[in-house]
């Protein structure tokens, strides 16, 4: 029986549940520190990526979209509002609700990170050929929607 520091579970670490908490722990912490140094944070790249494709929409739209807490979509969205990458303005139809434009500013910032999330993908993926990581990609996105669909 091995002990110490350099022994592995190795009982849990074949277990898909945990394999995927590994990857999922490493690629954030990769995204986290490549987008601050890129100026920028993951809330902030969803929440203008889901400008950028959907177009306008309110800060509780946003919330749903991204995933992202309500809280923690007020707090982004008031850094990218004082970034100047987004508007918020009231919504004609009700006024108690927000509604959040992209700016040119802001498309001008995520073209400037989206090659950044590209080469964290490169890094991530690095031990994957290209038919490993589109098969990955398709079964990751099988298991999210599945479990996603019973909420």
């Amino acid at each position: 029986m091995a002990t110490g520091e350099g022994s592995h579970l190795t009982r849990i670490q074949r277990t898909p549940t945990w394999l995927t908490g590994q990857a999922s722990n490493y690629g954030h912490r990769l995204v986290t520190e490549r987008l601050a140094a890129a100026g920028t944070r993951g809330y902030h790249y969803r929440l203008l990526s889901a400008l950028a494709e959907f177009g306008p929409a309110s800060q509780a739209t946003l919330g749903r979209r991204t995933g992202i807490d309500r809280s923690d979509v007020v707090a982004a969205l008031n850094e990218l509002t004082a970034a100047k990458l987004v508007e918020r303005a009231p919504d004609p139809a009700d006024r108690r609700r927000n509604i959040i434009t992209l700016t040119e500013e802001g498309r001008n910032h995520l073209k400037r990170i989206d090659p950044v999330l590209d080469e964290i993908q490169d890094e991530f993926l690095a031990p994957l050929s290209d038919s490993e990581r589109e098969q990955l990609t398709e079964l990751l996105t099988k298991i999210v929607n599945y479990h996603s669909s019973r909420r």
